[in-house]
């Protein structure tokens, strides 16, 4: 009574509010299972009162017959090809009990057997069909078509399947994006709740990223495409959690494998079962009737159904909150880590540079408005990321960026331009005041300065030193050859890193860790901000590698969050892995063996919860089978157990565990994770 994650047809429904990801849910009758089950309940339900009010049995024989063959070809019939690969199937055992009660006319209980055989088989396909609808029906959000430009400016409308990375969409007020990409001309605002989680409409403007089947407002919007229809972030969410659902956790594949040599002990059992107390005289009906509870009863149907839906659950419900679990395997590891290594820049913080400071230098004759202005003025040719963040600092301010002339850069020194007769220099202060190549004053020269028109060295030293040591990069700007100040920049730590750094340890036992490439001072200021002691700064791709397998060495069960190329080592050797996703590197991605897709951090002591969560429910769920097993059978043993009672506790059994496990599709069960609770 396995199953797993499969397409299925589905209805579908239009969205609660826009932006909102549509219901895509199952009809109950589109699926076959349903469909069989129905017809042998109605056959059984016809035939019962045929047969209590003394009524001929040519009338309700065959009502009977039929419900046998409704309910029962499909399940015998796979167990018949199982049982052609030498494998003993669950299914085919309950069938054969079925008809050997039948055979010595219990055959109104036989038939029960079939009709809740069949109708539980119906609710577990009901129950995937469900679990899978909650992921797939993010594929709705894509629009069907979208609006491609031409070179001429041209319209066309084209399934966005055929967008192909560089095209240009046009997405007009009201219109769903049709693939992910950047926007090149226009404003609006854009509904991604659906995408990142966040619950207000986000501006949208030249340069800004944004996401298929994302809501536009009232702007229009000209967008070149950046990853094909099947790259973007709802198709991998989709494709990741299918592909995850056909994978089995280790518990699965344990009980998988002593289930085959459960089922051939059972048949020995029944055998035996069957032939000692006819050995001993009994009556023939009396112990082929017992031998058949028995078969029912200490059948694995539970066992086997214990471990997939909690697991299935929670990676759909993971997938539903941006979170992709890329199997059963790793939804059940994480739930197991002691001990949590963290990455700094895009992972603590937001991987995004900010101008924090902006300090004119005494003497330099420039208010801070001024100076930043020629700053952003030079750095707005530059890609780099500092030089994006000045410029952004200035038109955050509402600056005019003046023009600026004969732009050079110097890799590792930084920039040079003209701006209004000036020249004007911006990049590290120690490479810059160094620079021989008369774009900049020495440090011996700048040390000579007395003419009271320039700031000391002492004064120049002493902010630059205070920037460092509050955790920010200083920044040099030099005009005409003189210091004129310091631009401090800093990558703000993510508003939920000190509460997530709370649970992560909360939930491990363990305060996490900091691995960073980043300066000593730098990481240090800001793990104080996120409360974290545990700081190993300066490290390269293979010390941070080093001390996850230290830990590893140590007995820990380490879990690695991060996004770049250099954390990939760390990813791969940890007990598991998790990436960042918006800025994530691909070798980054594809290393982690869950992807944070919007980005969220708090996401992950949850998915944490949710895991432990789910190993939670598979126990709960082996204990309730086992108890059920173990009562009937000692029952069947020691007593009298009736057939019917018999068949109705293993079945009861069955579904009670199925539907356990999928208590974890629920919304609450995020938010009880979200909030903390892993039990």
């Amino acid at each position: 009574m396995t199953s797993t994650l499969t397409r299925q047809p589905v209805e579908r429904q239009q969205p609660e509010r826009p932006g909102a990801p549509p219901r895509r849910r199952t009809r109950v009758l589109a699926l076959p299972e349903a469909r069989w089950a129905a017809a042998a309940s109605v056959l059984f339900l016809l035939a019962l009162p045929l047969q209590l009010t003394g009524a001929p049995a040519w009338t309700w024989g065959p009502l009977y017959a039929l419900s046998y063959v409704t309910g029962g070809w499909e399940p015998g019939w796979e167990g018949l090809k199982a049982l052609k690969d030498r494998t003993l199937d669950v299914d085919l055992l309950m069938v054969v009990a079925a008809l050997g009660a039948a055979a010595i006319g219990q055959v109104m209980d036989g038939a029960l057997l079939i009709v809740i055989f069949a109708t539980s088989g119906a609710l577990e396909a009901l129950a995937t069909a469900r679990t899978a609808d909650s992921v797939r029906g993010l594929l709705d959000l894509a629009p069907v078509t979208a609006t491609r430009l031409g070179p001429d400016g041209g319209e066309q409308a084209v399934v966005v399947e055929d967008l192909t990375v560089g095209d240009l969409v046009l997405v007009r007020p009201g219109e769903r994006v049709g693939a992910d990409g950047r926007v090149l001309d226009g404003a609006s605002e854009v509904d991604q709740a659906t995408i990142t989680g966040e619950p207000l409409p986000v501006p949208k403007e030249r340069g800004d990223e944004v996401f298929a089947g994302t809501l536009n407002g009232t702007g229009s919007l000209r967008i070149r495409v950046e990853r094909d229809a099947s790259d973007s972030v709802i198709a991998r969410i989709v494709r990741m959690v299918q592909e995850a659902s056909e994978t089995k956790a280790p518990t699965q594949l344990f009980i998988e494998k002593v289930e085959q040599r459960y089922s051939l002990g059972m048949v020995a059992a029944t055998l035996a079962v069957f032939l000692v107390p006819l050995a001993f005289g009994a009556q023939l009906t009396d112990a082929l009737l017992r031998a058949m509870t028995f078969m029912i009863v200490a059948s694995p149907c539970a066992v086997v159904l214990a471990t997939m839906p909690p697991l299935l659950s929670a990676i759909a419900n993971a997938g539903r909150h941006g979170v992709l679990v890329k199997s059963a395997v790793v939804m059940e590891r994480i739930g197991q880590v002691d001990a949590v290594a963290l990455d700094k820049t895009g992972t603590l913080t937001e991987g995004s540079p900010r101008v924090t400071d902006v300090r004119p230098l005494p003497g330099s004759h420039l208010d801070e408005g001024e100076l930043l202005t020629l700053a952003a003025a030079v750095e707005r040719p530059s890609e780099h990321p500092l030089a994006r963040a000045v410029v952004d600092a200035a038109r955050a301010r509402g600056l005019g960026l003046p023009e600026a002339r004969d732009f050079t850069s110097a890799p590792g020194v930084g920039v040079t331009a003209v701006v209004g007769g000036r020249t004007v220099a911006v990049g590290a202060p120690a490479r810059l005041l160094d620079a021989a190549d008369g774009t900049a004053v020495k440090l011996e020269e700048f040390a000579r300065t007395a003419d009271g028109t320039a700031v000391k060295l002492e004064e120049f030293a002493r902010t630059a030193a205070e920037l460092e040591e509050s955790g920010r990069t200083a920044v040099l700007v030099v005009v005409d050859g003189t210091p004129a100040g310091l631009l401090g920049i800093a990558d703000r730590l993510r508003p939920d890193a000190a509460a997530t750094v709370t649970s992560l340890a909360r939930l491990t036992g363990s305060a996490p860790m900091l691995l960073t490439g980043d300066n000593p001072r730098a990481a240090a200021h800001l793990a104080a901000e996120a409360g974290i002691d545990d700081v190993r700064a300066g490290l390269l791709p293979q010390d941070k590698l080093d001390a996850v397998r230290e830990l590893e060495s140590a007995g820990r069960k380490v879990l690695v969050v991060g996004d770049g190329v250099n954390d990939a080592p760390a990813l791969a050797a940890a007990h598991t892995g998790i990436a960042m996703g918006r800025a994530g590197s691909d070798l980054a991605l594809e290393t982690a063996d869950a992807v944070v897709v919007r980005d969220e951090l708090a996401a992950v002591p949850a998915t944490v919860a949710l895991s432990r969560r789910a190993r939670r429910l598979v126990v709960q769920n082996l204990v309730i089978a086992g108890v059920f097993i173990a009562g009937l059978v000692v029952w069947d043993l020691a007593g009298d157990l009736p057939l019917p009672l018999g068949v109705a506790g293993h079945e009861g059994s069955t579904v009670l565990v199925g539907l356990n496990g999928l208590r974890l599709l629920r919304e609450g069960a995020w938010q009880r994770a979200a909030a903390g609770e892993s039990s």
